[in-house]
């Protein structure tokens, strides 16, 4: 790759101009120098690759605060960190990640639940969902599925 403008840099990570300045202004990357003579900043094959690096670490469900982290892991000198810091981190996101999906399946749970008793049809008055959802009670009632 050659040194490239903040739009040909947003074309080949994926993301927006706006995503890119959001992360300079985040100091997750480094605003190139303005160039002497006018004309655009000019963005390295560096900050590509870090680009590249904070997309694909969020799609994997880090925060942009975690990101941070792992970036200063990878800039810190290389007696400070490593391996064992940057997979405990991961560790812990797989282990966010599977509560999510436990969470999310409690909530499918009672979403079908819900819907399997309700008729679907008539006055909402016998609507069996909305009797439900204002139940004050905190949790959902765990109806077993109708077969």
């Amino acid at each position: 790759m050659t040194d490239m403008t903040i739009g040909k840099v947003a074309d080949v990570v994926g993301v927006g101009v706006e995503t890119i300045r959001f992360y300079e202004r985040r100091k997750l990357i480094e605003q190139p120098p303005r160039p002497r003579e006018g004309g655009y900043r000019i963005y390295s094959d560096a900050t590509v690759r870090r680009l590249h690096f904070i997309r694909r670490a969020q799609e994997l469900g880090f925060s942009l605060r975690e990101i941070a982290e792992l970036l200063g892991l990878r800039d810190a000198d290389s007696n400070q960190a490593d391996a064992s810091d940057v997979r405990q981190r991961a560790l812990a996101k797989l282990n966010d990640v599977d509560q999510k999906i436990d969470q999310l399946r409690q909530i499918r749970q009672g979403l079908a639940a819900l819907v399997d008793r309700c008729p679907g049809q008539g006055p909402l008055q016998c609507c069996s969902i909305f009797d439900a959802l204002e139940q004050s009670s905190g949790r959902m009632p765990r109806w077993p599925a109708r077969g």
